[in-house]
């Protein structure tokens, strides 16, 4: 029988709160960057939308298309290059500090984060993610490292952290509350090397397809402030005012479809790992339970969208209502599966 080091289940608590503060610190310094930054590749967020001077006509280059004008700016030596652009009195803005220093903070929470999960299956000698709350800790590691990812190819998106590191607190806290199990062995039906394989295939493509949804959400209130904006008169109201400060429409919409074509391979090989697993354990490969039949349903909604994107080029409102609506399946499946419908998957650890 496995003996659980209660000694290093309490340090994996403690680092695990102290990750979700640091997170907090993180989406503080994002928000001060968010409302202060008026230069560099988070500030300018609107900088593809307004006119560059460019020679058109006789002799002229055509006008460049949105993400080469942001690029082009946002190139080393360029007006909104954080290293190397120019600097009020060679000093950096104070909103490009804050900038900086949220990524910094973000990548220091992902560390404490990785610890409190490691030193947590160390102490219980398993892999940490038999229950809803070990299921909930990794989602929310690997959301901000998908963002982190994103950052690495769409730096002007920077300041976005502020909305990605909102629901990672919210998905931690509750499983730090309401969610939290103790450090415990694992069941028997758990008690199989395809826990390793299928829960972490599916934990990862949830978190990253969590980041999916919020761009998603941020592409819509953009979308909509365009719409409002060109209004006389109208008054834009909260949260569609947020979209004054949002990245292009078409830059949101292009990061959340390529996160989702990430995701959506990942995410398929967890249901059929699941599968071979049901078989081994249960004799049957599918049997509709309920857990199952909502992870096939978010798993046609997103194929759906997938498909509509890439052969009838859907783009816009209706394919990002598609996306939220596959996350939708899946956030159901994980509250409300999980703890009020009983099946052969009531793993939750909860009482």
């Amino acid at each position: 029988m496995t003996v659980v080091d209660s000694g290093l289940a309490h340090l994996s608590d403690g680092l695990f709160t102290t990750a979700i503060a640091t997170y907090a610190l993180a989406m503080a310094s994002y928000t001060a960057e968010y409302a202060f930054g008026r230069r560099g590749r988070v500030a300018v967020t609107s900088a593809v939308e307004e006119p560059v001077r460019v020679l058109v006509g006789a002799g002229g280059p055509p006008p460049p298309a949105d993400d080469a004008v942001l690029a082009a700016r946002s190139a080393p030596g360029g007006p909104f290059d954080q290293n190397h652009g120019p600097e009020p009195a060679g000093q950096r803005s104070s909103a490009n500090r804050f900038g900086r220093f949220a990524v910094a903070l973000t990548v220091l929470g992902a560390l404490i984060h990785t610890a409190s999960l490691a030193i947590r299956g160390i102490a219980v000698d398993r892999v940490p993610w038999g229950n809803m709350y070990e299921f909930s800790a990794l989602v929310g590691l690997i959301a901000v490292l998908a963002f982190l990812g994103a950052l690495a190819r769409a730096p002007q998106i920077r300041y976005l952290g502020v909305f990605v590191m909102l629901p990672v607190i919210l998905v931690m806290f509750l499983a730090g509350t309401v969610l939290y199990a103790k450090a415990e062995p694992l069941v028997p039906a758990l008690q199989s090397y395809w826990l390793a394989i299928h829960v972490s295939a599916a934990a990862s493509s949830e978190g990253i397809l969590m980041t999916s949804a919020v761009i998603t959400m941020l592409f819509l209130v953009r979308q909509r402030y365009d719409v409002q904006s060109k209004e006389p008169g109208r008054r834009i109201r909260f949260p569609v005012s947020l979209g004054a400060r949002l990245p292009a429409p078409a830059t949101l919409d292009k990061v959340a479809y390529r996160t989702v074509a990430f995701a959506f391979p990942i995410y398929t090989f967890g249901v059929i790992a699941g599968a071979i697993w049901a078989e081994a354990a249960w004799g049957r490969y599918w049997g509709w339970d309920p857990k199952e039949t909502w992870a096939f349903i978010a798993w046609v909604v997103y194929a759906a969208y997938l498909h509509a994107r890439a052969t009838a080029g859907w783009k816009g409102r209706a394919a990002a209502w598609i996306n939220l609506l596959g996350f939708g399946a899946m956030t159901f499946n994980f509250f409300v599966v999980n703890i009020v419908i009983s099946g052969l998957h009531s793993y939750a650890g909860l009482n």
